[in-house]
This record gives C-alpha cells, sequence and structure tokens, in this order.
C-alpha cells in the first residue's frame, strides 16, 4: 500500500495581498488624488454660481459698458456691434446739467436721493421699533413676528399691484378711508401722478423693505447679553437709558452693514415705481432707475442710457466705498 503525500505550493502573502488589493481596486470607482481633491475640489464646488454670475452680473455689465461706448440707437439693433463709435461723447451728453438730457438725469438723481433718504430711514426706523418691542417674551410674540414679515415674504409684483390699486383714486382703498371715513382730504387725492407719487413710492418702498430691517435687528438682538440689562436695571437705567447705552451701541456692526445694504436695493429699485407708475413715471417719482430705462427703451438711446448705467455703478461704488472707510475708521476707533 502505498501511501500518496500531496503538498501544497506555497503561497506568497504579497503577492495574495497585492492581487486581492487589484480586484478591489478594479471594483470601486478611481479616487481623485488627494491634492487635488484638497485644493480643487472646493473651487470645483463652485464653479456653478462662478458660471452663473459671470452670465448674469458680469457679462452684461461688461457688454453695458462698451454700449456705453458707441452710438447705439434703434438703427443698430440687429447688429450693434457696427454702431460708431463715439469715445466718451455719450458722458458728456449725460454730464452736460445744462442741456435737457443732463438736467433732467440730475434731477432724476436729487429725486432718487431724496426718496432714498426718507425709504431707508423710515424703514430702518420701523424695523428698530419693532425688534425692540418683541425682544421681551410674552403670548402672541411668534405670531407678531410672522406677521411682521409678511411683506418681506410677498411676491414683489404682487405686492405693488396690489398697493396700486389701493392708491386709486375713485375706488381705492386709500381714499375711501382719508376722504370718506375720516374726512381728512376735501376730494379724493391723486397719489399715481401729479407731486403725490412720490409719498406714494415710499410708504410701497418702506412697507417693502422694513420687515428685513426688522429681522437683522431682532438677530442683532439676541447676540446681546441679558445680564447687561439686569445690572442696569439694578443701577436705576429705565428703558430709554438701557436702549441708549446698551442696545444701539451693541447693534452698530449690524446697522453697519444693515444701512448699506438698504441704501444699495432702494437706490437702485426699479421693480417697485416701474410696478406702480408704468413706463412713465410722475417728475416727483422719477427715479434714476426709471430715468435709466427710459432713456435706453423709450427713447431708443441705448449708448446714452448704457453711460448713465455706468455713471450710476461708479457713484455707487464710490459712496460704497467711503461708507466702508468711514464705518472701518470709526469701529477701530472705538476699539482703541
Amino acid at each position: 500500500m502505498t501511501a500518496t503525500v500531496t503538498t501544497d505550493r506555497p503561497v506568497d502573502k504579497s503577492t495574495r495581498g497585492t492581487n486581492r488589493g487589484s480586484g478591489d481596486a478594479r471594483r470601486r470607482l478611481p479616487r481623485i488624488p488627494d491634492r487635488i481633491r484638497r485644493g480643487g475640489l472646493p473651487y470645483l464646488l463652485l464653479l456653478p454660481a462662478v458660471l452663473l454670475e459671470l452670465l448674469i452680473h458680469v457679462i452684461p455689465m461688461v457688454v453695458g459698458i462698451v454700449m456705453s461706448f458707441r452710438r447705439l440707437t434703434q438703427f443698430f439693433i440687429s447688429n450693434w456691434g457696427a454702431a460708431p463709435w463715439t469715445g466718451l461723447d455719450n458722458y458728456r451728453v449725460a454730464v452736460d446739467f445744462d442741456a435737457p438730457i443732463g438736467e433732467a438725469l440730475l434731477q432724476s438723481f436729487f429725486v432718487t436721493c431724496a426718496f432714498t433718504f426718507f425709504a431707508v430711514g423710515l424703514a430702518w426706523l420701523f424695523g428698530v421699533a419693532a425688534a425692540i418691542m418683541l425682544q421681551e417674551s410674552f403670548r402672541g410674540r411668534g405670531f407678531l413676528r410672522a406677521v411682521f414679515l409678511v411683506p418681506y415674504a410677498l411676491p414683489v409684483y404682487a405686492a405693488v399691484i396690489t398697493w396700486a390699486f389701493m392708491f386709486q383714486r375713485d375706488n381705492g382703498m386709500i381714499n375711501h378711508v382719508l376722504h370718506d371715513q375720516l374726512g381728512l382730504t376735501d376730494e379724493p387725492s391723486f397719489w399715481l401722478i401729479g407731486d403725490n407719487s412720490i409719498y406714494a413710492l415710499i410708504i410701497v418702498s418702506v412697507w417693502k423693505g422694513w420687515p428685513f430691517a426688522f429681522l437683522m435687528l431682532m438677530a442683532g438682538l439676541q447676540n446681546i447679553p441679558r445680564e447687561l440689562y439686569e445690572a442696569a436695571s439694578i443701577d436705576g437705567a429705565g428703558v430709554w437709558q438701557q436702549i441708549r447705552r446698551i442696545t444701539m451701541p451693541s447693534l452698530r456692526p449690524v446697522n453697519q452693514v444693515l444701512v448699506l445694504v438698504l441704501f444699495l436695493w432702494t437706490f437702485n429699485d426699479f421693480n417697485t415705481p416701474y410696478v406702480l407708475f408704468g413706463k412713465a413715471a410722475p417728475a416727483s417719482a422719477d427715479l434714476i432707475s426709471i430715468h435709466i430705462y427710459q432713456s435706453s427703451f423709450v427713447t431708443w438711446n441705448f449708448g446714452t442710457g448704457s453711460a448713465m448705467s455706468v455713471l450710476l455703478l461708479l457713484f455707487l461704488l464710490v459712496v460704497t466705498a467711503v461708507y466702508l472707510f468711514l464705518t472701518s475708521r470709526g469701529r477701530k476707533g472705538s476699539h482703541a
């Protein structure tokens, strides 16, 4: 009887591990190199937003700047690249305040400045008052917060169209309350034409913008420690002293950003006057955004309208830079 002895072939462990690892690698998706993953992935995630920003803002802005150096009228709409190159002539026409075009632009600029001052100031004032009023906890505070944010949540066009109906002379709710019920006016007033149009525009802008100020200030109030108010109350400080000495200084960083954002939004506002008055706004409510629109799409002088837009952009950039410089300087001085 012969015994048969079988011996297994020695297996190289390193080879076995390599084979198994290569099989797992084939089953897995290819890995991004660590260097690219760490350095390039954040930029890859930002790429869609950057492309949209280029398509929506940067490229149209560059095209508008190029258009401002051309005599672009309705005769060159189909091929605006063939419009004659005029250099700075469109800018000279826009800033010639002795001529009708420049004088009208300057008047529109002053109207916009006055409108922005009152709209931003009242929106900020209402926002501060509402935020301070709802700072303390009481029954119904959540409901009031929701109600105060309704104007901010409503679509702009739907809200402004509703206001336009309420400002109607014969069947609007504003005249019905002021004239028919309260008897404050001798006759129904015109709100969408004439001198009263600027008041209607301010009312709608404040109603639309103050909830944003309320939301920002309410968030800022949450960061103020309650111990400061308790200590001030023990020391005998009243409500107004607490607001002056604690609340307003603590809200200074929030107010610096809030005022700038409200200013830019209000000064550039086009939707509100366009929906409220249409293409031709009254002289008292002729904001610069509507004026530029009329200069471009009503008179078909796109070159001059583009030059006005560039001048508006430069003005806002200068104002923003000066404002940021002054606020940062004041902040450094307060910390020193």
